[in-house]
């Protein structure tokens, strides 16, 4: 017998997206995207994964005159930020399955989403974040400081971070160097990076 859970890449957020979607605070992470955004060249390419509706992060990016592609494993996520971006690029895939790796962007963000992620496929991602970024770019991405295990508000299923030697550990090992971290107004901890 197949195990639903196993094929859902969405992580359990297909059958929670209207809930998502409106209870997902619009002003949580715009201060941080825009301030991110504003180290990146004008009119950057940037790959938000996990981009979910859009909103508030790719909203931020696109008003920015950034060149947005939107990756989110959920059919009706995916439906919803094509709706409210219609000349973004976006693609409903798993962040690792995603076939807009074949490219190059100045920027990588990835809001709510790294510590969804098994711990091998976190790895996975962070590598090839780090191919398809341009001598420079830019990587910003969320999960807590100290390795935890703990249950989605939403979804009721596993979240995990590595915590911050660990995420170093492997941004490193991608030749990625670590510009620092921060946690935000709704205590998100994210991570800063570039590539070498």
């Amino acid at each position: 017998m197949v195990n639903k859970a196993t094929l859902d890449k969405s992580n359990g957020y297909e059958q929670v997206a209207a809930a998502f979607m409106s209870r997902r605070n619009p002003r949580i992470g715009a201060a941080t995207a825009r301030e991110w955004s504003d180290t990146l060249p004008r009119s950057s390419s940037i790959l938000d994964l996990g981009c979910g509706h859009g909103v508030p992060i790719s909203r931020v990016l696109i008003h920015k005159g950034s060149a947005v592609y939107g990756v989110d494993a959920s059919p009706k996520m995916i439906a919803a930020f094509r709706q409210r971006f219609p000349s973004a690029n976006a693609q409903c895939a798993a962040a690792e399955d995603s076939d807009f790796f074949d490219r190059t962007f100045d920027g990588v963000i990835a809001w709510g989403l790294i510590f969804l992620l098994p711990a091998e496929v976190q790895a996975i991602v962070i590598g090839k974040v780090a191919k398809a970024l341009n001598h420079g770019g830019r990587f910003l991405f969320t999960s807590p400081e100290k390795p935890v295990r703990w249950q989605d508000a939403l979804t009721g299923r596993p979240s995990i971070s590595l915590g911050s030697a660990e995420y170093q550990r492997i941004l490193h090992a991608e030749d990625l160097a670590v510009d620092g971290e921060q946690s935000d107004e709704g205590d998100n901890h994210y991570y800063l990076a570039s590539k070498l």
